[in-house]
């Protein structure tokens, strides 16, 4: 059903199927408007903790590239010598306790695959919970001096002092309706409000699907790096031979897509966003190496054999971003961060 959803939303496809969901569609966009204004008129309490909060989201189902835009922002705070907590909601996490504290060894299965990934990527202090104001409270009592908030952009509970909407610049906002009808979250206009727009430009620039005002990063895959063993190989010394890919996130044709770009020869098993791995999505007859992404690395089923992990591989993910639009996220950044 979600592939069907995806092509509906994105490639214009089946458009009966959304007009069908057109009256939910606008009840759901009443309600949203009604929780805003609620929010913004003081109806529903919103809590302000002690350290600038710095809010990275979208407002489109799927995946966006906000991820590794909250790596890159955490690791660009960090090399100012600021101390980085970041929350995340802890999406698919099966603790019964929040919020938790997030290290390098934490079980994906307890605190959802994003906060493991974020935890080894940038070293910050991560804390997962459903309540993001009690989460950023935790991160502040750990020694935070800013919260960054992945995901979130519609918690409006927990005030922010800076929303940056990441889009993704192929799908753009699909057929520009809200949910069920299509992918929006909440009206294009909600893009107008934010502190900051990041367009996620994984080709050549997609006419239509512009956001103004915006600036660009570009994903730039890394090494693979053996999950069994730590070696560690270029993608492009896989070039000449088949390879298996796996991707449970929400846009996986964009991992394919860049794989195949680089010349490799990809056999593609997408997955639902968050899944649970088992033996059985790493394992192939062919034993042809399997290429995952670093999200889906996190969730690789502890009791796989070392001889099965040895040919599985995690491939890095970050973005790119040009000079001049790095110095006017640093501009922003002087303003939250006086000090620093």
């Amino acid at each position: 059903m979600d592939a069907f959803l995806q092509r509906v939303w994105y490639e214009g496809r089946s458009q009966w199927f959304s007009l069908l969901l057109l009256p939910l569609s606008w009840l759901f966009g009443a309600v949203a408007a009604v929780r805003r204004a609620a929010y913004r008129r003081g109806w529903s309490q919103s809590f302000r903790v002690s350290r600038p909060v710095i809010v990275v989201g979208n407002i489109t189902v799927g995946g966006t590239g906000k991820t590794p835009m909250t790596i890159w922002l955490a690791e660009r705070l960090q090399a100012r010598g600021v101390r980085v907590g970041i929350v995340l909601r802890g999406y698919g996490g099966t603790s019964t306790q929040w919020p938790r504290d997030v290290t390098n060894e934490t079980s994906a299965e307890e605190v959802g695959d994003e906060a493991v990934l974020l935890a080894r990527r940038t070293g910050a202090l991560v804390v997962a919970g459903p309540d993001r104001v009690a989460a950023a409270n935790r991160a502040i009592e750990r020694g935070a001096e800013v919260v960054v908030c992945d995901d979130g952009l519609q918690h409006y509970r927990l005030v922010r002092n800076l929303e940056i909407a990441v889009v993704d610049e192929r799908r753009g906002l699909g057929n520009r309706r809200l949910l069920p009808a299509g992918p929006l979250r909440e009206p294009p206009s909600r893009l107008n409000s934010v502190g900051l727009k990041v367009l996620t430009r994984r080709a050549q620039p997609t006419a239509g699907n512009a956001i103004p005002n915006a600036i660009v990063t570009t994903p730039v895959l890394g090494d693979a790096v053996s999950l069994g063993t730590g070696e560690r190989r270029s993608l492009e010394s896989f070039v000449g031979s088949p390879v298996h890919a796996i991707a449970g996130i929400g846009n996986p044709q964009a991992f394919f897509d860049a794989l195949t770009a680089l010349g490799l020869s990809v056999d593609a098993h997408p997955l639902p966003d968050h899944v649970r791995l088992t033996e059985e999505h790493i394992s192939f007859p062919d034993g042809a190496p399997v290429l995952m992404t670093e999200k889906d690395a996190v969730k690789c089923p502890p009791g796989a054999t070392a001889s099965r992990l040895a040919n599985c591989w995690a491939v890095r993910l970050d973005i790119a971003i040009g000079e001049a639009d790095a110095q006017a996220i640093d501009r922003l950044l002087d303003r939250l961060l006086p000090s620093h």
